[in-house]
């Protein structure tokens, strides 16, 4: 493995446990170079879907974008990491479970922002405000009226 602070492929595994109810094994390396130790985690390759923009490009399914994206739509949100990383896992989950070859990038922004919006409905609308591009203030304020009518009826 590359050390992230020298760049040598030489290091020793000093622990290794398992995490995320054994989805996931995290190892501690030293870099047998420099001597620091940096962490890795090592999981299944899992097959998920090539993602087919608006544009007709297709990419690789990326979880860190969802993440990211999630992350910036719950900033200065009193929503854990733990909970984003968590509702990520269960986005991608499903996403894998379509057994599809390509996917939509609609489907995927619309499993986030049906997470979102169970979750917390200011990231909801912050995240809906930039996938769903709204053009002007209406397009904004028919979003936040639908949100509230959702809510008066539950």
């Amino acid at each position: 493995m590359k050390c992230p602070f020298c760049d040598e492929l030489e290091d020793k595994v000093v622990d290794s446990r398992m995490a995320k109810e054994g989805e996931v094994i995290r190892r501690r390396r030293e870099c047998l170079s420099c001597k620091r130790r940096y962490t890795t985690y090592e999981r299944v390759e899992e097959i998920l879907p090539v993602v087919v923009k608006k544009d007709g490009r297709r990419e690789s399914f990326d979880r860190t974008k969802i993440l990211l994206g999630m992350k910036k739509a719950c900033e200065k949100r009193p929503i854990s990491t733990g909970t984003i990383e968590a509702v990520t896992d269960r986005i991608e989950k499903r996403i894998q479970e379509m057994g599809e070859t390509e996917i939509e990038s609609r489907v995927v922004g619309e499993e986030v922002m049906r997470e979102l919006h169970q979750l917390d409905q200011v990231a909801y609308v912050r995240f809906a405000s930039v996938y769903r591009e709204f053009k002007d203030i209406e397009q904004f304020m028919d979003e936040l009226k639908t949100l509230a009518q959702q809510g008066r009826e539950r």
